[in-house]
């Protein structure tokens, strides 16, 4: 199917806390304020195929679009935007995929190698050799203090269960010294796990069994505990706890299959948004009542008695439904409660005699069959105004709001209801770029 795209913008991404949107045209790069919606800082020097932001921060990491004159996508440019200066530059042997950065991290992704450095004197501390990644598939924690790097695993995890393929011992032998490299052969074949990287002890934190089918999207959640994964079929979405790979979640996003586009969980991680090429934005609910671990075995590690686990007990996070709340967070938003309808009621119940049942019925069927007999879906979801477009997602850190950038050059708000869920409300649409950049949006295949 062809994507819907504005040929004047070559990127566009929030930042680590979703805060602000970084933009990359022909012309040369803008950021924008999410929340009030406003242009903050506007640079004309050339074209941007990869524009990252740290934070809130005046850093900036550059890269030039290939196509275009004057503008290497092998070049990475660290800026500083309030002094107008350029920090350092360096030169890669292939062409820059991607760009990750948290306070203490900067990661390149090429095709076959990702970069790892100290962002604070920029120093080369590990090489990792990979399959071919040519969507550049990896997430880097937000946080420095759990800083952990995740990216598909070349291999099969050893009796992975999830694989058919003979079971390969992955090379972890990653060394801790600076500028070492780790990986595997290059003739490896790609499977469904995930391999976890520590970026502080350069060491290999984990294997996951993720999915059978190859690795689509990953994302880490903003205190570096929760990993969300999707495989190529976009059927279904896990959630992990890290660095232990307890599986604590499981989403049913369709049943026809799809790409996934984008998948960001909010700064609370009470909520995962999730993007797709079916035009609609998926949000589950992290939470107790909430969640699909394998029904009929064992609960796990810091679960409740009913064997559905909330991240606020086994890590850091903090859950809507425990009341805790986060300063300046979601609950300030959630309305006194309304009056439920008849419809509303029997859904409810509905819902509970098919728990209750799957539940009675996991213990004779397999792992594998109960997962599918129990699907959790959506809380809410949205449908984007216009059809074939790629979406990034994202939720607000102080609306109760979803955000979209489309790949035609829209920004969308749509406010959601935290108590009832249900279908998301379009509030605002602005364009992210200039008036004479905006009319240009035509198909790609």
């Amino acid at each position: 199917m062809a994507e819907r795209t504005n040929p004047n913008m070559l990127f566009a991404n929030f930042n680590q806390d979703f805060s602000c949107i970084s933009v990359g045209t022909r012309k040369g790069y803008s950021i924008t304020n999410c929340d009030p919606f406003g242009r903050v800082y506007t640079m004309n020097d050339g074209a941007r195929g990869i524009v990252e932001m740290l934070f809130c921060t005046s850093l900036i990491a550059l890269v030039g679009a290939a196509d275009q004159p004057h503008s290497s996508p092998r070049k990475l440019q660290i800026v500083n935007t309030k002094r107008q200066s350029m920090i350092c530059e360096l030169l890669f042997p292939s062409s820059i995929l991607a760009v990750k950065l948290n306070r203490k991290t900067l990661v390149i992704v090429l095709e076959s190698e990702i970069y790892i450095y100290d962002i604070s004197n920029m120093r080369l501390l590990h090489v990792i050799e990979t399959t071919p990644n040519p969507n550049a598939i990896c997430a880097l924690s937000p946080s420095a203090d759990n800083s952990y790097l995740a990216y598909p695993s070349p291999v099969p995890s050893p009796q992975s269960p999830l694989s058919t393929q003979p079971s390969l011992q992955p090379n972890n032998s990653s060394s801790s010294g600076p500028a070492s490299s780790s990986g595997s052969g290059s003739g490896a074949s790609q499977s469904g796990d995930v391999l976890l990287f520590s970026t502080r002890s350069l060491t290999v934190a984990n294997v996951i069994q993720a999915h059978k089918a190859p690795i689509s999207s990953l994302s880490i959640n903003s205190t570096g505990t929760l990993l969300a994964t999707s495989s190529e079929k976009g059927t279904v979405i896990r959630v992990w706890g890290i660095p232990g790979a307890d599986k604590l979640y499981q989403f049913r996003r369709g049943t026809r299959e799809a790409k996934i586009y984008s998948m960001n969980f909010n700064t609370a991680s009470t909520l995962l948004a999730v993007s797709s090429a079916h035009d609609t934005v998926h949000i589950f609910k992290l939470g107790r009542g909430h969640s699909s671990p394998n029904a009929g075995s064992s609960a796990l590690p810091g679960s409740g008695k009913d064997g559905v686990t909330s991240p606020s007990q086994s890590s850091d996070t903090v859950s809507i439904d425990s009341g805790a709340g986060v300063e300046g967070g979601y609950e300030a938003y959630i309305d006194s409660k309304k009056s439920k309808s008849v419809s509303s009621s029997l859904r409810r119940k509905s819902l509970q005699m098919t728990k209750s049942l799957s539940h009675s019925m996991g213990g004779y069927l397999p792992n594998s069959l109960t997962e599918m007999w129990e699907p959790s879906r959506d809380f809410a979801f949205l449908r984007l105004p216009t059809s074939g477009a790629r979406c990034v997602v994202a939720l607000s850190g102080t609306m109760p709001q979803v955000m979209v950038i489309s790949s035609e050059g829209y920004f969308y708000a749509y406010n959601i209801d935290l108590e009832n869920g249900g279908e998301c409300s379009l509030m605002k649409q602005y364009s992210l770029l200039d008036s004479g950049e905006s009319d240009g949006s035509g198909m790609v295949e």
